[in-house]
C-alpha cells in the first residue's frame, strides 16, 4: 500500500476527505480499509448506497450488462437497460410524471431541469431557498445557498435567481420571538408569506419559471418542513403558472421512509429530480416530468455523452426491484422511528443538542451552545471525529457545520442501528 499512499498527495485539495484511509472493500453497512479496519458506514456515500455496499443483486445486474454493452450514447439508439429502468420508474413515480431524461449526476440533472423550466415557460427567473444545496456546477452553484465555501471565489454567478427563507421552524424568527403562536405545530405561514413578498417585490410571477425546493433539506441541515409549506408552494405555483421542481437527489429513493419525500406532503411536483440512491453507486441521474412539459422542449437542445449509461441503468433497474423484494421502505420507516426516539432521548440528556428532526432514515442532530441556539460547530465536529475513532463514519452538514446527519443504508438491521447509537452516545460522553 505504500505506493498508493504516496499517490494520495497528488490529489487536489479542493476535495477534502473524511478519513485518510484507503477503502478496499464494502459490504452492506460496512467498509474495510487497507489495514483491514472495519467501519460502520452511516455516510452511505452521502445518500447513494441506500441498498448497502455491493448489494449482490445490483452487482449481478452490473456483471450481466457489462458482458453485453458498456456504453451506447443515447443520441445514437435505444438500449434495453434504459427501457427496463423506465418501466421500473413508472411503478414508483406518480403516473403524471411519465416522461424521463437521464444524465450522470445530481448537478447535471438540476442544470437540465433549470433549462427545461426556462425553455417551456419562456420565463427567466428561478426561486430557491436559503440553505439549499443543488450542486457545484456554475448553474447549480448559483442555486446553492448552503454555505459560502461552495460559492466563494467563483462569483459573479448566474443571474435570475431569487432566494427565499425555507420553513426551518427551529430557526424561524417568528417562532423564536413568539413560540406560543408560531412554530412547526402552529398555524405559521411566514415562509410562504415571504415567497408572496418576493413575487411582489423582486421577480414578478409572469417572469418566474420555477420554484426549486428540496422537500426535505439535505446539505443545509436535514430540515423537515411542515406539510403546509410544501402544499402552499404547490398552490402558489398553480395560481401563477410556475413550475414546481422537487430536488429529491438526497431525500429520495426511500431515504424518508417513502420512495420520494414529497409523498409525505400530499403534493406532486411538475418536475422530479433524482440521483444518488437511484443506481446504488453507479453514476446516474434522472428528471421525470409530465409529457406535455417534456414535449415543449426543442429536439437536440439538451443532452450528454454519458447520460443514461447502459451499466448504470441496469444497476438502477435492479435497485428499484430490491426496494419491493426486500421491503426497504418499511425498514426505513420502522427503524427511522426508533432512531428518532433514541436521538430525542439523547437531546433530553445532553444540553449541547438543540434539535432532533427527521423522517425515515434521514435524521439530524443539531448542536448548539448550552442555554441558547448559537450553532456549535466545534462540538459537532468533535462528536463526529469521536465516532470515526470508534469505528463509525458519519458526516456533518448545515450552514455552520453544526449538524450531524444520519444516513445509514436502508438495509441496516436493528442491531446495526443499535451499534451506531452506542458509538454516538459514547462520542457524546467522551466530548462532554
Amino acid at each position: 500500500m505504500n505506493k498508493l499512499e504516496n499517490h494520495m498527495s497528488n490529489l487536489t485539495k479542493a476535495v477534502p476527505h473524511l478519513v485518510d484511509s484507503i477503502i478496499v472493500r464494502g459490504e452492506g453497512a460496512y467498509l474495510w480499509d487497507h489495514n483491514d479496519r472495519r467501519y460502520l458506514d452511516f455516510t452511505c456515500g452521502i445518500g447513494v448506497t441506500n441498498t448497502g455496499h455491493c448489494h449482490p443483486k445490483v452487482v449481478a445486474a452490473i456483471h450481466e450488462q457489462a458482458d453485453l454493452i458498456l456504453h451506447l450514447q443515447q443520441n445514437t439508439a435505444f438500449h434495453a437497460p434504459m427501457l427496463r429502468l423506465m418501466e421500473e420508474l413508472r411503478k414508483v413515480v406518480p403516473s403524471e410524471l411519465n416522461t424521463f431524461y437521464f444524465a450522470n449526476s445530481g448537478a447535471e440533472a438540476v442544470e437540465g431541469a433549470l433549462k427545461l423550466a426556462r425553455q417551456v415557460t419562456k420565463r427567466p427567473n428561478i426561486i430557491v431557498f436559503q440553505r439549499a444545496f443543488h450542486g457545484r456546477t456554475v448553474g447549480a452553484m448559483s442555486l446553492t445557498t448552503t454555505k459560502t465555501i461552495f460559492r466563494a471565489g467563483y462569483q459573479p454567478l448566474m443571474p435570475g435567481v431569487f432566494i427565499a427563507p425555507y420553513a426551518y421552524c427551529y430557526r424561524c424568527p417568528k417562532a423564536e420571538a413568539n413560540p406560543e403562536k408560531f412554530g412547526f405545530d402552529k398555524d405559521c405561514n411566514w415562509a410562504l408569506e415571504e415567497i408572496d413578498f418576493i413575487l411582489h417585490s423582486q421577480t414578478a410571477p409572469w417572469e418566474t419559471a420555477a420554484i426549486l425546493v428540496e422537500p426535505i433539506m439535505g446539505e443545509g441541515g436535514y430540515v423537515v418542513p411542515p406539510k403546509r409549506f410544501l402544499r402552499g408552494l404547490r398552490k402558489i405555483c398553480d395560481d401563477y403558472g410556475i413550475l414546481l421542481i422537487a430536488d429529491e437527489i438526497q431525500c429520495g429513493f426511500g431515504r424518508s421512509g417513502r420512495f420520494f419525500a414529497f409523498e409525505h406532503f400530499d403534493i406532486i411536483p411538475d418536475l422530479l429530480i433524482m440521483a444518488k440512491g437511484l443506481a446504488s453507486g453507479m453514476p446516474l441521474s434522472c428528471i421525470a416530468s409530465k409529457r406535455k412539459i417534456m414535449d415543449e422542449t426543442v429536439p437536440g437542445s439538451h443532452g450528454g455523452t454519458y447520460g443514461g449509461n447502459a451499466v448504470s441503468c441496469a444497476a438502477a433497474a435492479a435497485t428499484i426491484k430490491i426496494f419491493e423484494e426486500e421491503n426497504l421502505l418499511e425498514n426505513a420507516s420502522n427503524l427511522g422511528k426508533k432512531l428518532l426516539h433514541r436521538l430525542k432521548e439523547f437531546k433530553d440528556k445532553y444540553p449541547v443538542i438543540g434539535d432532533v428532526r427527521g423522517l425515515g432514515l434521514m435524521a439530524a442532530v443539531e448542536f448548539v451552545k448550552p442555554n441558547g441556539k448559537i450553532p456549535d460547530k466545534e462540538k459537532a465536529v468533535a462528536v463526529k471525529n469521536a465516532c470515526i475513532e470508534t469505528g463509525m463514519l458519519i458526516l456533518t452538514c448545515g450552514t455552520h457545520d453544526n449538524v450531524i446527519r444520519w444516513i445509514p443504508p436502508l438495509i441496516i438491521t436493528e442491531e446495526q442501528l443499535e451499534e451506531g447509537l452506542k458509538i454516538f452516545e459514547h462520542a457524546l460522553e467522551k466530548t462532554a
